[in-house]
């Protein structure tokens, strides 16, 4: 049963699109979906229709042409609110052995995946891969060492992550170290 509307539809395919939709992939559902199926240049006026209806409503969406395609997307106003709510997500999926990777990485960089395994003491490409995806770190170039190993450096998504503009601005080891969290006797 299809709506009574192909403006529903159209904007129904728009809204479930992963990625920017084109006027000729609609047209394209639309014959299969309706007997008489709509032209080109109505597909274009009825997504014109829905743009104007999400302007006119003042929502946080609109519908934008990208690609020669059309996506709803957030507006640009509330990026802050979208970027805030990605950071948020990504700190409750970074495992231990991840931040533990990270913070070599984050001191050590640039490094390879071998000299991250021997402070480690275990293997880390899966984890490696992981923040690779998340873009956490990136590959900055390769060592003049044998077999010429990948070198890794933290990427400015990591800044933003841990609301730092350097890695000048991590905590250096003499700053962690209180009278609290020693053992034994210090040395003078």
């Amino acid at each position: 049963m299809t709506p009574d509307k192909p403006t529903n539809l159209i904007e129904a395919l728009i809204f479930a699109s992963e990625k920017s939709i084109t006027a000729e992939e609609i047209h394209q559902v639309l014959t299969e979906l309706l007997e008489e199926p709509l032209e080109i240049r109505f597909i274009l006026e009825m997504i014109e229709q829905i743009r104007a209806k999400y302007l006119e409503l003042d929502l946080a969406i609109e519908l934008v042409q990208l690609n020669g395609g059309y996506q709803f997307l957030t507006k640009k106003e509330y990026y802050g609110a979208i970027n805030q709510l990605q950071i948020q997500r990504s700190k409750k999926k970074l495992s231990q052995a991840a931040l533990e990777t990270l913070s070599i990485i984050a001191y050590k960089q640039p490094i390879t995946k071998l000299e991250i395994e021997q402070i480690r003491g275990v293997n880390c490409d899966y984890t490696v891969q992981k923040l690779l995806e998340k873009e956490l770190i990136s590959i900055s170039g390769k060592a003049e060492t044998i077999g010429k190993p990948l070198l890794y450096t933290t990427s400015g998504l990591f800044m933003d992550y841990f609301g730092i503009n350097s890695t000048n601005d991590l905590p250096q080891i003499n700053e962690l170290i209180t009278e609290n969290n020693t053992i034994g006797e210090q040395a003078e």
